[in-house]
């Protein structure tokens, strides 16, 4: 049954109207919601809003590595360390590494770049500051809804957005109503925020209905694999922030790795591979549990046990891949953006700093009656902030690497370390790319198959075995949330031509090529209830193929202190 024949027979959806409505909970979307009702507060006036959110509660799909920077925090919640913000360990120490297969060759801490210092700095689990967050929203009187999934866009008669509507809860697999069956609600709003995180589903149908990327370069992504670490006390260094580059990667692949030491005896580990790589036969994942295996790697973990894993893609293209921020209707924030600084590794201070613009311009045309119009107010104000100074000066960065390791790391050097002591705050000149990074994958003729290693169980794992402590959970009987506009597509070309990388690329053993029922051959088989909302295959399909859409609200991964 075709959504509108659901409305036809089961409608009309309930509707709620809100000032503002909020499409996420996470640092973008909550900072956007609590500063509208700080501007409401000191203006002595009221503001609806309501956020909703996929997820089971705030936090439960929050996933980053993550070393925060407090700066924007400070401006939202002055007084965050009095209110008990989650932000209990200052970073004491930063490594920056860079491994061969038996070594590893720290450098220097005068010459580590501006980008990789850390002083200042907090190694949090961002789902409890979120978390925390939406505590803070809700006391302010922001609607927080978690378990209620944005799966379509509203637009009026004049083509703005109006709103959105949750998704229909209570489908079979076969799309037809079950005794379960709960009809979406609409929520219209005078302007809606979307703040979904890296990839959001109706974000990336926004960009494209409304052009905002016309002019930009193609965003560029990646993929973060993470896990927590609970490890004995001997070797806890609170604080201590360790980055490595090289090994695994080879000198044409952009990869890299952090360790980071939390509160508690736990240390949070990840790496980052972007989705621009070449060689189908590579696994993210398995690079991963390899990077864990080296010396400088295992001496942090030995003795300890695995607690947590997670999968989340990152937008990583900085300035010059930033789409348009405002549309008629509503604005993108936060990494629903692309706001992340990949040259830093950070961006929940950017996505809290881009909440706060879009709240303040939204609060200004409330106030002088508009609604459905555009927020020039938001770019503008972006334009002329510290975030869009400090993504300047970084805008380079991943361009570089898409030239290559070396090239990018002597960049790095030249851009972050040399200029600043020259008194050069930015970089005079300004690199432009123009092939989105799905098209850079190639035929599996052209490379040799990796062997990776058989994981141990102690230090290093299987997928599925970290999908479980994922607390990941769909209901079984709901429609595919991974959809695929040519069901010939993996076999015909995907297999033939690439040896079939949704295998290997997907961090949760989702896509696998089984045997076919008849006729000989293979087919591929989509494990929807492993999906932990990374995202990845809906960028790195050769052919963009595969759609990602929301499956009902409260699936998905349950990251506990992540």
């Amino acid at each position: 049954m075709t959504p509108s024949h659901l409305i036809d027979q089961y409608g009309p959806r309930e509707a709620m109207d809100y000032d503002v409505v909020v499409v996420g909970a996470g640092p973008a979307g909550l900072a956007t919601a609590i500063r509208l009702k700080q501007l409401a507060q000191a203006a002595g006036t009221e503001v609806s809003v309501a956020v909703l959110e996929k997820g089971s509660e705030a936090g439960a799909h929050i996933l980053s590595g993550a070393v925060m920077d407090p700066r924007a925090l400070t401006e939202l919640l002055p007084d965050w360390q009095q209110r008990g913000a989650p932000l209990n360990q200052p970073v004491t120490g930063d490594d920056v590494l860079f491994l061969t297969p038996d070594a590893a060759h720290r450098t220097p801490d005068w010459l580590i770049p501006r980008n990789f210092h850390n002083h200042g700095c907090y190694v949090v689990a961002l789902g409890a500051v979120v978390k925390w967050l939406a505590e803070q929203a809700e006391a302010l009187g922001v609607e927080v809804f978690p378990g209620f999934a944005a799966a379509e866009v509203l637009y009026g008669d004049g083509g703005a957005v109006r709103g959105v509507a949750t998704g229909h809860m209570g489908l079979g697999k076969d799309g037809e109503p079950t005794a379960e069956f709960q009809l979406g609600m609409e929520l219209n709003a005078r302007y809606t925020i979307f703040a979904e995180g890296a990839r959001g589903h109706l974000g990336k149908q926004l960009i494209e209905r409304f052009e905002l990327d016309a002019g930009r370069d193609p965003q560029s992504w990646a993929l973060g694999i993470k896990e927590l670490w609970e490890i004995p006390p001997e070797k806890a260094q609170p604080g201590r922030v360790v980055h490595t580059a090289g090994w695994p990667m080879n000198a044409d692949t952009y990869g890299g790795g952090f360790l980071y030491h939390l509160d508690g005896n736990r240390v949070t580990l990840g790496f980052v591979t972007g989705l621009d790589y070449a060689n189908p036969w590579l696994s993210p994942f398995e690079e991963m549990q390899r990077w864990k295996t080296h010396p400088a790697i295992r001496a942090h973990l030995e003795g300890g046990r695995r607690i947590g894993y997670g999968a989340r893609a990152i937008a990583a293209g900085g300035l010059m891949s930033l789409p348009k921020l405002a549309f008629p209707g509503g604005a993108l924030v936060g990494c629903d953006a692309g706001t992340l600084n990949a040259a830093r590794i950070k961006g929940s201070h950017a996505a809290i700093k881009t909440g706060m613009l879009a709240a303040e311009a939204a609060f200004e045309a409330l106030q002088a009656g508009r609604s459905h119009d555009e927020l020039a107010a938001y770019p503008a104000a972006f334009e002329r902030s510290w975030l869009h100074e400090e993504l300047h000066a970084a805008r380079n960065f991943k361009a570089w690497f898409k030239k290559g390791m070396r090239v990018g790391a002597l960049m790095t050097g030249i851009e972050h370390w040399l200029l600043p002591r020259l008194g050069v705050k930015t970089p005079p000149w300004t690199l432009r790319r123009n092939q989105p990074d799905h098209l850079a994958l190639r035929p599996a003729t052209e490379h040799t198959p990796i062997a990776y290693p058989k994981p141990d169980g102690k230090l290093t794992f299987d997928r599925l075995s970290s999908v479980f402590i994922s607390n990941t959970n769909h209901g079984e009987d709901q429609p595919p949330h991974l959809r695929l506009k040519d069901a010939d597509a993996p076999l015909t070309l995907n297999l033939t031509r690439y040896a079939g990388p949704e295998a290997r690329y997907c961090p949760a053993g989702v896509y696998e090529f089984v045997p076919a029922e008849a006729g000989g051959g293979q087919r591929l088989q989509i494990n929807a209830q492993n999906c932990l909302h990374c995202k990845t295959c809906d960028i790195k399909d050769p052919t963009q193929n595969i759609t990602w859409v929301t499956p009902e609200g409260g699936g998905g991964p349950n990251y506990a202190a992540m």
